[in-house]
């Protein structure tokens, strides 16, 4: 039987009994298989690599090396919950990377989002490499696929249209021979997250949104400044904040400010204030392929308006984007 392909015979994960099972059954299997070699995890905090890093974990404890690259455009603490949560609580084994100046140098002037992406995700690689060939001893590379990864790999190599090929660590250097650990494989993102959860992920990071590949990179709109990508980042942790104290942030799917490369009059401390609109999206979806918007009450809006332009430098507005998919996508980039 083809390992890529899910039995029919087996249940949907959705207790913490069935998912205490299935990572009861990958404990045994990733043991198994490894043996006492080393296994090598990029680990960006999401929820897919943060569920095989704790699984993993679990199974052969330091013998797996996750390796954190911040390239400076995560939103604000994520690098530093995972450094908290896997080396400071789970007592992983973690190589923390800061190639802040290293992408930020590269993307100076590009303004092209398909340009900007294939910097951010070249670099990515690049930087992982860089990182794998220090380590001694790796046999194995982890990667946090999961089934719908390989289902949209089987529709595109039948020739049909494809979300995106079946890829995490996608394009690494030939010499780089790594045997695969992929335990979540046959998984799908909700049954993800009931073994993230018993695993004894915290909840915020079990149930975190979905977040691009270049992260803050496609959301500062246009070439990337530093000053304006500070801003954009205060301006979504307050966005998020608001958003869980009022509930919403298990309502909607998705969540987040963009800041485009434009200014506008303003006035602050009764002077003429030039600043950046913060534009704030907030859609729901069930597929990716369309997307309605989130209804925000008012007076939420208007707490977040009051706070972003108190307590964020360089943005003067906050407009809110009521354009569905289609004719919009999710993203602005």
């Amino acid at each position: 039987m083809d390992c890529n392909v899910r039995p029919e015979s087996m249940a949907r994960i959705t207790t913490k009994a069935l998912a205490n099972a299935f990572i009861d059954e990958q404990v045994a299997a990733i043991r198994a298989e490894v043996g006492d070699k080393k296994v090598l995890l990029a680990l960006s905090g999401g929820v897919d690599s943060s569920v095989v890093a704790a699984l993993l974990v679990k199974a052969i404890g330091r013998q797996l090396v996750c390796v954190h690259v911040n390239h400076g455009l995560m939103r604000k603490n994520e690098s530093e919950d995972v450094i908290e949560i896997f080396k400071n609580q789970m007592d992983a084994n973690l190589v923390y990377v800061d190639a802040t100046d290293r992408f930020l140098d590269l993307l100076a002037g590009v303004s092209d989002p398909e340009k900007k992406r294939k910097i951010i995700g070249k670099e990515f690689i690049e930087v992982f490499a860089d990182e794998a060939r220090k380590l001694e001893d790796i046999t194995y590379l982890a990667q946090g696929t999961i089934y719908p990864d390989i289902l949209e790999s089987q529709k595109q190599a039948e020739g049909k249209k494809a979300v995106k090929s079946h890829h995490n660590v996608g394009g690494l250097p030939e010499d780089l021979k790594f045997k695969l650990v992929e335990p979540i494989k046959l998984l799908f993102k909700d049954e993800v997250r009931v073994v993230g959860e018993a695993l004894g992920l915290p909840h915020a990071m079990v149930y975190r949104q979905p977040f691009p590949g270049p992260g803050l990179g496609v959301r500062c709109l246009g070439a990337i400044t530093r000053d304006r990508l500070a801003a954009l980042r205060e301006a979504d942790a307050i966005l998020r904040e608001e958003f869980a104290l009022s509930g919403l942030s298990e309502k909607v799917w998705q969540y987040f400010v963009v800041i485009p490369d434009i200014k506008s009059v303003g006035v602050k401390d009764e002077s003429r204030y030039e600043g950046w609109p913060a534009i704030i999206r907030a859609v729901n979806t069930t597929d990716a392929m369309s997307a309605t918007i989130e209804e925000i009450p008012y007076t939420i809006l208007h707490k977040i308006t009051a706070r972003i332009t108190a307590e964020v430098d360089g943005i003067n507005r906050v407009l809110y984007d009521l354009t569905p998919k289609p004719v919009g996508t999710i993203e602005w980039e």
